[in-house]
C-alpha cells in the first residue's frame, strides 16, 4: 500500500497508531517475523562465559567473521 502526503508533519502523524485493530497486529508480527528471517547474525540466549578476555574477545571476533 502507498501513501501520498502533502506535508512532512501529515506523514509523521501517520506513524501512531492510536486504535490498533487485529490486522494491525498481523502486519507488526509478520514486520519481526520479516527482519528476524533478515538479520545477518543469530542471537543465541543465555550467557556466555570465558576464562579470559582473550578467548571472549577471539569469540566475538569469530562471530563477526560469520
Amino acid at each position: 500500500m502507498i501513501k501520498k502526503f502533502k506535508t512532512f508533519e501529515e506523514a509523521q502523524q501517520d506513524l501512531w497508531c492510536f486504535n490498533p485493530d487485529e490486522a494491525y497486529y498481523k502486519r507488526v508480527k509478520e514486520f519481526y517475523e520479516l527482519t528476524s528471517h533478515l538479520r545477518k547474525f543469530k542471537v543465541h540466549k543465555g550467557v556466555l562465559k570465558f576464562k579470559t578476555f582473550e578467548e571472549a574477545q577471539a569469540h566475538r571476533e569469530s562471530m563477526r567473521i560469520k
